[in-house]
């Protein structure tokens, strides 16, 4: 279920309203965050910390944000704010979020946490540090029909009715993510971002001509590994094993195998010219079957339809229409952040879940490059 109801309000005692401040005023956060935050009854915008001085005050004028800042550090010590969430550079966003931790400001971030396992341990000895929480936006976990998939998988596994369970696959042959998506309102800005090295930051191991293809598949597929993870309740590296990697030059195109818990887990990774968006996963028993595939990323509502394929003597299939009908997975994670932060809950994607997912693309890219 939705933590919210049709009003927008948190069924919740306290009502508290969390004062929120934000990081980046770009792509992500003009078209996703800010919108869904600003929409939320139990969120008030208080600061925009962004960089470019012509576009800051802009984007705050749209949301009604009414303190811009230039950039994060000048969040830290603001007593006015409760949580910030960040959307930024890859490798940069993780550094903004551990400085903020630091500091005692519960953070959201968008995915990857991390671009190594070094930089994300050091993220999370920042979040333990400063006594506040992360969130990592994993918005695939709370999208209604992948947890309508999970809650099958979960059924099915516990009564047996199924027989064994065969295989879990993801596939993800991308295409055009911003299919839909109405651009022409967003504020652009005369002022280039500044250069950024965050060679540094990535694995000390892996060689300078291979740093863009990592990161490029680390950003796009880590969605895939995570949500793998989740239906099939995955939260510990000793559950996970990489067992083959055939990615081609490119270091993105490829089949990737897991052992996820004992599960065989197959990842089809590929850039297509594809009009829309080209997604699915599938989670095979001997007695049947559950596949989930997503609608555009940007549509609204938007939850991944599903398949549920029962077999034997009254054969059939189902088609249900997960719940909240309504929702939008972006809108969910974000109404999950706050409900969280009031009641004391545990995040569905923390940032210690998180890890997992660093440490699983570092293997994989150790036998990428091994194999070549």
């Amino acid at each position: 279920m939705s933590e919210y109801d049709k009003s927008g309000t948190v069924p919740h005692p306290e009502r508290k309203v969390i004062r929120l401040g934000y990081v980046g005023g770009g792509f992500m956060a003009q078209h996703v965050h800010l919108p869904n935050f600003s929409s939320l009854s139990d969120c008030r915008l208080v600061a925009l910390a962004e960089n470019r001085a012509d576009l800051g005050p802009q984007v705050a004028k749209r949301f009604g944000i009414p303190n811009v800042y230039h950039e994060h550090r000048d969040l830290l010590d603001a007593s006015d704010i409760d949580a910030v969430a960040v959307s930024a550079d890859y490798a940069q966003q993780g550094e903004i979020a551990a400085d903020l931790l630091r500091a005692g400001k519960h953070v959201f971030m968008e995915k990857p946490m991390a671009v190594s396992v070094e930089q994300a341990t050091k993220i999370l000895q920042a979040e333990r540090a400063g006594g506040a929480r992360l969130m990592v936006g994993y918005m695939k976990r709370y999208d209604p029909g992948n947890r309508l998939v999970r809650q099958t998988v979960r059924e099915w596994n516990q009564n047996r009715s199924k027989g064994k369970l065969l295989l879990a696959r993801n596939h993800g042959f991308c295409g055009n993510w911003l299919v839909g998506l109405d651009t022409s309102r967003m504020i652009q800005s005369k002022e280039a971002l500044k250069p950024v090295s965050s060679d540094s930051l990535l694995p000390k191991w892996l060689p300078a001509n291979h740093r863009e293809n990592y990161v490029a598949y680390l950003q796009q597929y880590t969605h895939n590994v995570n949500l793998l993870r989740f239906i099939l309740d995955i939260s510990r590296l000793e559950q996970v094993e990489v067992r083959n990697v055939d990615l081609d030059d490119d270091g993105f195109t490829g089949i990737v195998t897991l052992q996820l818990g004992g599960t065989r887990c197959v990842i089809e990774s590929g850039k297509t010219q594809f009009h829309s968006w080209e997604e699915q996963t599938q989670i095979y028993f001997e007695g049947g079957w559950v596949r989930a595939w997503p609608n555009p990323l940007f549509a609204q509502p938007s939850y991944c339809q599903v398949e549920i394929y029962e077999g034997g003597e009254s054969a059939g299939y189902q088609y249900p229409v997960p719940q909240p009908a309504s929702a939008w997975h972006y809108r969910e994670e974000a109404a999950h952040f706050l409900l969280c932060l009031k009641n004391g809950s545990p995040f569905d994607s923390s940032g210690e879940d998180a890890l997992l997912d660093v440490s699983i693309f570092e293997e994989i890219y150790r036998r990428h490059l091994n194999a070549a």
